[in-house]
């Protein structure tokens, strides 16, 4: 991948580590006065590993990987600094000499389940939402803590670090704890935008086990002498806080010109939203399980977490086992012909949680509820599609009622802004322009941030005009039957085919 102009036309570059769930890549943004262009320098597979005590993140590899592509940037010439962005919630532990406690869980592990009723028992729903402001997920790192809680690995930990924490520790021997990830930890207090006691302390978690917070923007240091040694890069070579969970990278590159906007980061996960100056912590919005995670410069995310292209991607994986077809514009174009709301699931049932066997279990749904089985993968991509798109309406729509704002658009970041099928069935479902892009949001935001950093750009709203000027961008406009979309809607929130 490569939208990169002249090398003249630009000032500095900046590496962006970017981690997703099922890959990580070293991208080199280079920042001009009216420029923006990326170059994908190295890819590397993130596959967890299954152990006996559960499913992990192979932490190892994927450092190996960073260090491999920051060589590789190195090679490409003048890497000004590094910033470092993951997925949220999972952690590490260190011991009193630093080093690791055993290969961070996979938030896709069974070993949270059941976990949430024994910590409401301290801290109970209604007082975690009014500190947190988090929306309930069974994986959020404080149900992680508590599902470890008395093993030897706790006991002998004295800090912890998520994910991208873990990496920048790595990178340049600092210890920190970037604050739009802590916002997902359950941990965090959304009011005063610190570690919160009164979570920690209930629940015998030692507050020292958290690092001090860091803002996007604030230096994390500078390369230790083998990592400098090994990628080729100066040793002076600053790592940057960015907004290190990916979504707030992503938001960070939003080319929202206009104020009412609302947003969808859509990858693995659909994150679904508004940008806000203030949590919304009503029981409404509690109930409505929307969560209100830090964005940059102070704003909130308020957003909730939708099961995204993971249906798709899982069952992808499935039919390649079996043989069958996989080539996504063909599978594209079979789902844009069939037949329109023949069957419909909720993303977010418990069942699609886990890998495997995704069309099955989609199947199964479906005769559950009383509706027709996918008749072959092209309904069945249809049906996945569908539903998210109506899964972004009730989203967007709930979101604006209980923030008090309109919306006049929809901008939809990430990697499903390449599936023009799922991009018009948005913009059909909720009745709303989408602008679809740019792919690459989030290492766009990882970079934006190193630059404004250094300098290079200036406040967010000024971020955002330089990537819609040079970032290409789709339109969609809402057509169809708003009729069937309203009818459809009716039924899955009230079960589908009930």
């Amino acid at each position: 991948m490569t939208t990169t102009p002249p090398s003249s036309a630009f000032r500095s570059a900046f590496a962006a580590v970017d981690l997703g769930a099922t890959s990580g890549r070293v991208i080199l943004g280079r920042v001009g006065p009216d420029s923006l262009g990326l170059t994908e320098v190295h890819r590397f597979p993130n596959t967890p590993v299954r152990l006996p005590d559960g499913l992990r993140w192979d932490v190892l590899a994927l450092f190996q990987g960073v260090l491999d592509g920051l060589r590789e940037a190195a090679g490409a010439g003048g890497v000004s600094s590094v910033g470092v962005d993951t997925w949220a919630v999972d952690y590490g532990l260190l011991d009193a000499d630093g080093a690791l406690l055993g290969s961070p869980h996979h938030y896709r592990d069974t070993r949270t389940d059941g976990v949430a009723e024994r910590v409401w028992a301290t801290v109970g729903p209604e007082e975690l939402y009014r500190i947190t402001g988090l929306q309930h997920l069974p994986f959020n790192t404080v149900f992680q803590l508590a599902s470890a809680a008395g093993s030897a690995q706790s006991a002998a930990a004295r800090t912890l670090l998520l994910v991208p924490d873990l990496l920048v520790h790595w990178l340049t021997g600092s210890v920190g704890a970037e604050e739009t990830n802590a916002s997902t930890t359950g941990l965090f207090d959304a009011r005063t935008g610190s570690w919160s006691k009164a979570v920690l302390e209930p629940l015998g978690i030692d507050p020292a086990l958290l690092p001090e917070l860091r803002a996007p923007g604030d230096p994390a240091g500078t390369l230790l002498p083998h990592v400098a040694a090994y990628t080729g890069l100066d040793p002076r070579t600053p790592v940057t806080t960015v907004a290190s969970h990916d979504t707030a990278s992503a938001i960070v590159a939003v080319p929202a010109t206009e104020p009412d906007f609302a947003y969808i980061s859509c990858g693995t996960w659909s994150l679904a939203g508004l940008e806000l100056d203030a949590p919304v912590l009503t029981e409404a919005s509690r109930n409505a399980n929307f969560t209100n995670e830090r964005g940059i410069d102070g704003t909130i995310r308020y957003l909730r977490n939708i099961m995204g292209m993971w249906l798709f991607e899982e069952c992808r994986r499935t039919w390649e086992q079996q043989g069958l077809p996989t080539h996504i514009p063909t599978l594209l174009a079979d789902a844009s012909r069939a037949t329109p709301f023949a069957a419909l699931i909720d993303p977010d049932a418990p069942e699609f949680m886990a890998p495997q066997d995704m069309p099955g279990r989609i199947e199964e749904y479906c005769r559950r509820t009383g509706q027709p089985v996918p008749a072959g993968q092209g309904p069945l991509v249809r049906c996945i599609l569908e539903s998210l798109a109506l899964a972004h309406r009730r989203t967007l729509r709930q979101a604006a009622r209980l923030a008090g704002r309109t919306v006049s658009r929809v901008h939809l970041v990430g990697g499903g802004s390449r599936n023009d099928l799922l991009c018009q069935l948005t913009a059909d479902a909720t009745g709303l322009p989408v602008v679809a892009g740019p792919t690459e949001a989030t290492a766009l935001g990882n970079i934006l941030v190193q630059a404004r950093a250094a300098g290079l750009v200036g406040d967010l709203a000024s971020m955002r005009r330089l990537v819609a000027a040079t970032q290409h961008l789709r339109h969609y406009r809402p057509g169809g039957d708003a009729a069937a979309w309203d009818a459809a809607a009716a039924r899955l929130e009230g079960g589908a085919g009930v």
